[in-house]
């Protein structure tokens, strides 16, 4: 039988902190999660929203090092071509996930594209800008954050386009 958990953090993670120094109304939703499972439409299901409305935040990285952060749609995989043309960059793969906690501060299933480590260049999905709330991870696995998609683009400085392509 799977283990299924609840966030133990309490109190705000920097993604929230990030989100009160910037006067950005947001809305805090808990779930619980097998640690073995990374399906975020299981996310979505917990929350209550469309898996079209909660994204996934992935990590990547250029062939000269230049790590790029994107915002997809859980119910859809990552065009890695359309995401380095959109980034400027002749391709881009994954970054691994025993190198994500150094890169960002947060680690797979809870990683946030709000208060990283570091400011990385970020590109969010254009699908999320028909929503009026969309649901981010909010930097732990058990927590997302529901906030305007506007919001996120403008504290990430997320640039849009389109980079995904359905699951088969």
């Amino acid at each position: 039988m799977a283990k299924i958990e609840k966030s133990t953090k309490k109190g705000k993670t920097n993604a929230m902190r990030l989100l009160d120094t910037a006067g950005v109304a947001y809305t805090v939703k808990e779930y619980t999660f097998d640690p073995d499972d990374f399906d975020g439409r299981h996310v979505a299901e917990q929350v209550g929203m469309e898996p079209g409305q909660v994204f996934k935040t992935l990590v990547t990285r250029g062939p000269k090092g230049a790590v790029c952060v994107c915002c997809i749609p859980v119910d859809k995989h990552l065009d890695l071509k359309a995401l380095a043309a959109c980034a400027g960059e002749k391709s881009l793969e994954l970054v691994k996930v025993d190198e994500l906690l150094g890169l960002t501060g947060y680690v797979r299933g809870g990683c946030s594209p709000l208060g990283m480590k570091k400011e990385y260049p970020t590109f969010l999905d254009e699908s999320a800008m028909v929503f009026e709330e969309i649901a981010v991870s909010a930097g732990v696995r058990g927590k997302q954050v529901l906030l305007p998609p506007q919001a996120l683009q403008t504290l990430t400085r997320a640039k849009t386009g389109a980079f995904t392509r359905d699951m088969v």
